[in-house]
């Protein structure tokens, strides 16, 4: 048998009512209404982010296609892939791959969660590790996959839209990416940090499921929860850490997006034009 390591989830929330219901894909929703700093706002239906969509249903499926969906951003690894299985196919969909983290990694990975004995568990896990290990990928996601984020910003200046980026459970990569592509549109970044914290709410959290023989019980299953959350939860100070390591490396947005990610100016201006409403009359 399988243990769910994850907490109960909640009642339905006034948010989950507005939502689409989807069985088999979590953690779905619309970027779009996010603020920028110069008075527009992210154009609903361009942009889309949630977990993977190998188990998505019949149902969700042709939810999905409704959308009009140009292309989808899968960010995940062959580790992840093997795991989870391929992306369903979506008629007239352009599916593209972009592993954003090492597969070596990602093998590791599921290996220590869903077989990792506790006391295995508690040696890489406990006093505060699994935090670390989790800023510190932010931040190595930041510094080492421009080439990654740029190519992503590009094709969706390019009017590859609507688009929807997904990794697995569609916090960490997707919504890193998500992050950075909010950050050229010259969203405000509390507005970033709001939408990136959705992703911890119960109901859209990702399964955690333990392997055969795994199924510990009683304060057993509470310590496993509590050493696996920082992998499975949306931090604040995940997203802070990608946001100091930009201003440490390019000394801000600007820098990172020129620099970094090798930005011009005019694809700036296209993906605003491609993602943003249209700025209010007589400016801000």
């Amino acid at each position: 048998m399988t243990h769910d390591a994850r907490p109960q989830e909640d009642a339905v929330t006034p948010e989950q009512a507005t939502e689409p219901v989807l069985t088999g894909v979590r953690n779905f929703r619309d970027v779009g209404g996010l603020p920028t700093t110069d008075g527009r706002r992210v154009r609903r239906g361009r942009l889309y982010r949630s977990g993977h969509l190998a188990q998505a249903t019949p149902a969700d499926q042709a939810f999905l296609a409704s959308l009009g969906l140009h292309t989808v951003f899968d960010f995940r690894n062959s580790a992840d892939q093997a795991l989870e299985g391929p992306d369903v196919t979506l008629p007239g969909v352009r599916n593209v791959n972009i592993p954003l983290t090492d597969a070596a990694d990602g093998a590791d990975f599921w290996q220590l969660v869903r077989d990792g004995s506790l006391s295995e568990l508690r040696t890489v896990l406990s006093d505060g590790q699994g935090e670390a290990t989790m800023i510190a990928s932010y931040r190595t996601m930041i510094l080492t996959r421009t080439a990654e984020h740029g190519r992503v910003v590009r094709a969706l200046a390019a009017g590859e839209t609507p688009a929807l980026l997904h990794c697995a459970a569609g916090k960490d990569r997707a919504g890193l990416t998500v992050a950075v592509i909010l950050l050229a549109l010259g969203v405000e970044r509390d507005a970033i940090v709001e939408d990136y914290l959705k992703s911890g709410a119960p109901h859209r959290r990702y399964v955690v499921r333990r392997g055969p023989g795994m199924a510990e019980g009683g304060r057993s299953a509470r310590e496993v929860v509590r050493l696996l959350a920082p992998f499975f939860d949306a931090r604040l100070e995940y997203l802070r850490a990608a946001f100091a390591q930009i201003d440490q490396t390019w000394g801000g947005v600007d820098g990172y997006l020129s620099e970094g990610l090798a930005l011009g100016h005019a694809e700036r201006e296209r993906l605003r034009d491609h993602l943003l409403t249209p700025a209010p009359r007589g400016g801000v």
